[in-house]
């Protein structure tokens, strides 16, 4: 049984100086309940708390980890990088490097823009195409997250075309009102509000493989019908693929799906767990950015050596070595049918969900295709099966609503030990 001793008493201290105790809300387990695990070094796909307690990780630090924690090629790229200073706030080498391998590896992008998180992609992407459009409106999807700008935090108004709600105190009302929202995999309810603001709509932005209300897939002819409509009235379709870009293809969801972007915004991978984002389109469009046209956005940090030599490391193996996207894949099938056996032997109503190496199970008994759907998972079960499976060395997200991210560098053996953890696990909650 494992014992959360320094954990808990890391927990009571942060709550002192930090809101909550942590510095992203899903860290709290104020979903599953408990204390939060502090984590103190992770290797491969395996991390240790701070009571050297060691589980099997299905986090991957939400996406970059995707060849594993503390992957030696990565490591040893930094610490030689860093003997160079950690920030220079001035041009280098390595940014036109990974700017230019981003670009071989993406199909329909010219030029790259470095930011420092998925969050300031995704807000910079949208005012490039308000700019580039010169229209103010914007459509995004139930249950898609794309970072805590204020025009993302908004929820929807009760018909299909109603303006979105603040669902944050210190989210303006007029900020709000230019952000529309539609059900993801509902294409009339987007032909719906397209058609009541026409003309308006600057950009659809959506994730093309959601991860914040779970993993939910895009039913077959939903991204190509956004597609279409897009064409149809000047509007700009944005893939956030601040999850999905570099896990699921070398050139992300655009490639997987055969289905083009005008924008496309990253995170996550590109800086090989550093901070770092990135937004990216073609000449025509990114001609509109600073310092060559009239939209303004800048960072600091952006481009920070640091970062950039991670990424590019990282990218540059994913791009050498395509296999790892395959074995990746193979090790996401086999751990979904060993959990689909014992869950079904378990006798609970559950659907799962999976795309590439990014997986959910849900403890429902209706096919999860938005958040309406995922929203009918037992909030009772999963926080019992999370604990349980914690227990057993095996670390979910803490949340019902996050997708697992698999990592290249779990073994057949870890994946037995985790069907066999879940097995347990079930049987327990039975209990």
């Amino acid at each position: 049984m494992h014992q959360y001793k320094r954990s808990s008493e890391l927990f009571d201290q942060a709550q002192k100086y930090i809101p909550g105790g942590v510095n992203s809300p899903v860290r709290a387990f104020k979903s599953v309940g408990g204390t939060p695990v502090f984590i103190k070094k992770a290797k491969g796909s395996i991390l240790t708390d701070e009571d050297d307690n060691e589980y099997i990780d299905y986090i991957s630090s939400w996406g970059p980890m995707i060849l594993g924690h503390a992957h030696p090629t990565v490591i040893k790229a930094i610490k030689d990088k860093v003997e160079d200073s950690t920030s220079f706030g001035a041009p280098t080498e390595l940014e036109i490097d990974i700017a230019k391998l981003i670009v071989d590896m993406v199909p329909n992008i010219d030029k790259v823009r470095m930011v420092n998180s998925g969050t300031e992609a995704c807000m910079s992407a949208i005012r490039v195409a308000r700019g580039y459009t010169g229209r103010n409106k914007f459509i995004k999807f139930e249950g898609c997250y794309h970072g805590h700008s204020d025009s993302f935090l908004i929820k929807a108004g009760s018909g299909a075309s109603t303006f979105g709600e603040p669902n944050s105190p210190g989210v303006t009302p007029g900020t709000a009102n230019d952000t529309l929202t539609a059900k993801y995999n509902d294409i009339e309810n987007v032909k719906q509000v397209v058609a009541d603001n026409k003309g308006e709509i600057a950009a659809i932005i959506i994730e093309a493989i959601a991860g914040n209300m779970g993993c939910v897939l895009p039913k077959k002819g939903f991204l190509e019908e956004l597609r279409q409509i897009c064409d149809e009235e000047g509007i700009l379709l944005i893939f956030d693929e601040v999850m999905s870009g570099f896990r699921l293809a070398k050139g992300g969801a655009q490639e997987y799906f055969g289905v083009k972007a005008d924008l496309v915004t990253f995170g996550k991978v590109i800086g090989g767990g550093m901070p770092v984002g990135a937004y990216a389109g073609p000449d025509e469009i990114m001609k509109v950015v600073s310092p060559v046209g009239p939209v303004y956005q800048a960072g600091t940090l952006s481009g920070n050596p640091i970062a950039m030599i991670a990424g590019y490391t990282l990218l540059s193996e994913l791009n050498e070595n395509p296999q790892h996207f395959t074995e990746l894949a193979d090790k996401c099938e086999y751990l979904h049918k060993g959990l689909d056996k014992v869950l079904a032997d378990s006798g609970f109503a559950y659907r799962i969900n999976r795309c590439g190496s990014m997986i959910s199970v849900f403890f429902t008994d209706v096919d999860v295709v938005d958040f309406d759907t995922a929203a009918t998972a037992n909030n009772e079960l999963f926080p019992k099966f999370f604990h349980e499976m914690l227990k057993r060395g095996i670390y979910l997200p803490p949340s019902s609503f996050e997708s697992y991210f698999l990592s290249n560098s779990l073994t057949y053996e870890m994946l037995d030990k985790t069907i066999q953890a879940a097995k347990e696990s079930l049987e327990a909650m039975k209990a």
